[in-house]
């Protein structure tokens, strides 16, 4: 089976081989700590065999949960922030049909929630689950995430006034801690469904564990080839050389072109599935690598969309950013162009082509114009859209920015930062 592929050919006259061979030096010592798991962090280096040791017991007990809550449910809200929720997120919006919530087929219908403050936003929810049956999903390590908690609070309640507080045993399922924290506590006391997040797995790194394979099971989607996707990448990242290992070879440009300044790194896909897939991206690169006053700031574009906003700036501002292209090579569908007599719009030179086709030539447009405007980029290919691909392109990303912080000197695995705001913000709150 063809693996997804990193291209770099639009990297010349940016970054030489000499300046790769210098910098793979200190990356093969990095190489050797994480697989001794000897590197700062390494209480949170769980992920890193994940994919290939991930019991089948969990599967099966996640699988078959998945199919109890599709069994009984129409709608299905997943709670969770951040890592919590973002993996599924990107997995289903990446793997669904576009309108899947529209269509009438699907069942349940999947909702996420707990990852905002809205009001608004949670009213129109309860809106969509009027007179429908409802099961949720809370996710959260201690249970006192304040978005999560709060939401989960207010749903809670919701069911309870819908099913009857000895009813609602079988509506909620909890993600959570395997001893401690508020929600271990409650869904022990409750009788609640549970499952665990390890405790060597952080929530950015946490897609491949319960708290994304459960909402993903939901959904519809093949677990199992989401992990043998991320199981076979685990073992060519495995690999030490740059050639042979794309999740290297990626965090050595993106260390290289950061110490030449090159500052924000624009992740611009070209398939609207893809949307999800950068902001879980942003996630992981954001909080991984920025901390100590570096890093490199993760961006996102959604083209053509975004060529008609963005564009300008990335064709003629500042020359401080680098660009990596996610492109999938072939699509499910097929829409051709049709001819038409009067030709008003000028598109009979497109007639009987597919749209594909068209977006092909767009992304190779833009690919070659960012270069020559001095926007170095570098592209992954994705082979199609399916659950296979999904995971060998998350264990990619998740190996290359461990390797992106060591080298640049940070811990990639903490997030010290986030707590700045929570502070603030319970002190305004009036948080005894």
């Amino acid at each position: 089976m063809e693996d997804m592929k990193l291209i770099t050919n639009n990297m010349r006259n940016f970054v030489s081989k000499k300046e790769m061979d210098d910098v793979f030096r200190p990356m093969k010592l990095i190489h050797g700590a994480l697989k001794k798991k000897e590197c700062p962090g390494n209480d949170f280096v769980g992920w890193l065999d994940l994919p290939s040791t991930i019991p089948l017991a969990l599967v099966k007990d996640i699988e078959q949960t998945a199919a109890k809550i599709r069994k009984q449910a129409d709608v299905f809200i997943s709670l969770g922030i951040g890592g919590s929720y973002l993996g599924a997120k990107a997995t289903i919006e990446f793997l669904k049909p576009a309108f899947a919530n529209e269509l009438k087929s699907e069942k349940p219908k999947v909702y996420f929630a707990g990852h905002n403050l809205s009001a608004d936003y949670l009213t129109d929810l309860f809106a969509v689950c009027k007179n429908k049956k409802v099961v949720i999903n809370v996710i959260s390590k201690s249970g006192t995430t304040t978005e999560t908690a709060v939401v989960f609070r207010i749903i809670k309640q919701y069911l309870e006034k819908i099913y009857g507080k000895k009813k609602i045993k079988d509506k909620i399922v909890c993600t959570t801690d395997e001893s401690r924290g508020a929600l271990r506590k409650m869904a022990d006391e409750e009788g609640y469904k549970t499952f665990i997040i390890p405790d060597d797995v952080g929530g950015r790194f946490s897609v491949l564990t319960p708290v994304g394979l459960l909402p993903i099971a939901v959904a519809g989607i093949d677990i199992r080839a989401l992990i043998k996707g991320a199981a076979d990448f685990e073992k060519k990242c495995n690999n030490v050389t740059l050639n042979s290992n794309p999740a290297y070879k990626y965090a050595a440009i993106r260390h290289l072109l950061y110490k030449k300044g090159k500052v924000i790194e624009i992740l611009s896909s070209f398939h609207p599935s893809l949307q999800y897939v950068s902001e879980w991206w942003k996630q992981l690169y954001g909080e991984s690598e920025g901390k100590n006053k570096k890093g490199v700031f993760p961006a996102s574009c959604n083209f053509t969309t975004d060529l008609h906003s963005l564009g300008q700036i990335i064709q003629d501002g500042r020359r401080n950013m680098f660009e990596t292209f996610l492109v999938v090579d072939k699509s499910a569908s097929r829409q051709s162009v049709p001819k038409v007599k009067d030709n008003l719009d000028g598109l009979n030179y497109l007639a009987g082509k597919d749209m594909e086709f068209i977006n092909r030539k767009a992304y190779e447009a833009t690919s070659s114009a960012h270069y020559e405007g001095g926007v170095p980029n570098m592209t992954i290919f994705i082979p199609k859209r399916n659950p296979y691909y999904l995971g060998q392109l998350f264990y990619f990303f998740e190996k290359a920015v461990a390797m992106s912080g060591l080298l640049l000197g940070v811990n990639p695995f903490n997030q010290p930062g986030v707590e700045a705001y929570k502070k603030k913000m319970f002190k305004l709150l009036g948080k005894p």
